[in-house]
C-alpha cells in the first residue's frame, strides 16, 4: 500500500505533508522522512509534516514536523503554514469562528490565519509565533574564531548573528557547523546571520537544525527580526530577503506576540510505496 503526500514550499523551504491519521500502527515517520526528503534517492525536500488528530482541545488539528534526518523538530514557521494549506485545501479540519486553524505544535498551540486564492486554495498565511524567550546576547569561542550572537527561543532555539559583513559572502557552511556544535547548545540550534539594509529590510541566511542550510525559515526569519528589534537596528515591521523568497514579520518587542507572513505553494502531489 503507497502513502500518498503531497510537497509544498513556502518561500523556497520545501516540506513533504502526510496524513498519518491513515497509516498503519507499524508506520516509522523518522525513517519515512529520511527516505522522502533525499535530494538524491528519495522526493528530496528540507523535511515531513505529519497530520495526526489533535489531543489539545483547543486545537483542530495537530502538526509534526521532522527534519531531514529524521529528527523531531518542534516548530517550523514555513512548515506550519504548509501544513495549514494541506489540511484546509482537503478540508481535513475547520478553522475557528475567527478564520483561524488552530494547530497543536510540539512548542504548543500555533494559530495560522489563511488567504486564499480565486479558485479557493490557500496561497498565504500570517502565523502567531507565540512570545519570543530571549537568552540574551553572547560572545561564542569557536575553532574560527569569537562570534557574538543573539540567542532566542519561539518553541526552537535560535543564535542570531548581526553582521555588516553581505550575507551572500559568510563562511555559513564553515560556521554553521560550528556554531551547533558548541557546548552551549547541547542539543545544537538553529544558526541565522542577517544584514539589516534598512529599518523595514533584512537580509538573512539560515543553518538549521537536522537540515543544514535551507532556503528560508519561518521560525529563522522571525529569530532574525527579533534580534535585530532587540539590537535597536529595524522598527516592528520588516521584510526579510532569502535565498528562497521573501517573508515578513512583524513584533513590537518583549512581552508580545511575533507574527510570520508568507506564501503557501503546492508543487506536486504523489504516493510514496510503503514497504
Amino acid at each position: 500500500m503507497s502513502i500518498a503526500f503531497a510537497k509544498l514550499h513556502g518561500a523556497g523551504n520545501a516540506y513533504l505533508a502526510v496524513d498519518g491519521r491513515l497509516q498503519p500502527p507499524s508506520f516509522d515517520a523518522p525513517s519515512l522522512a529520511r527516505a522522502m526528503a533525499s535530494h538524491h534517492t528519495g522526493v528530496g525536500s528540507d523535511g515531513l509534516v505529519l497530520v495526526q488528530t489533535a489531543r489539545d482541545p483547543e486545537a483542530a488539528i495537530r502538526m509534526r514536523i521532522f527534519n531531514s534526518d529524521g529528527s523531531e523538530a518542534e516548530m517550523s514557521g514555513n512548515g506550519v503554514r504548509l501544513f495549514a494549506k494541506f489540511v484546509l485545501d482537503r478540508a481535513l479540519a475547520e478553522r475557528g469562528e475567527d478564520g483561524g486553524l488552530r494547530i497543536e505544535t510540539q512548542a504548543g498551540l500555533r494559530i495560522v490565519w489563511p488567504r486564499f486564492d480565486e479558485a479557493g486554495a490557500m496561497c498565504a498565511g500570517r502565523v502567531a509565533m507565540g512570545i519570543p524567550v530571549i537568552d540574551g546576547v553572547e560572545t561564542l569561542e569557536l575553532p574560527s574564531g569569537p562570534l557574538t550572537v543573539t540567542m532566542l527561543s519561539l518553541g526552537n532555539p535560535h543564535a542570531v548573528h548581526l553582521t555588516a559583513r553581505p550575507v551572500a559572502e559568510f563562511p555559513l557552511s564553515v560556521l554553521g557547523p560550528e556554531v551547533q556544535r558548541h557546548p552551549r547548545f547541547p542539543n545544537q540550534v538553529n544558526f541565522e546571520v542577517v544584514n539589516v539594509l534598512a529599518p523595514e529590510r533584512l537580509r538573512a541566511r539560515v543553518f538549521e537544525r537536522g537540515e543544514g542550510e535551507t532556503p528560508s525559515s519561518g521560525t529563522g526569519s522571525t529569530a532574525c527580526a527579533v534580534a535585530a528589534r532587540l539590537a535597536g537596528r529595524s522598527g516592528p515591521e520588516v521584510e526579510i530577503a532569502l535565498p528562497g523568497g521573501v517573508l515578513n514579520v512583524a513584533w513590537e518587542g518583549e512581552g508580545e506576540e511575533a507574527w510570520l507572513d508568507g506564501p503557501t505553494v503546492e508543487i506536486f502531489r504523489g504516493s510514496w510505496p510503503n514497504s
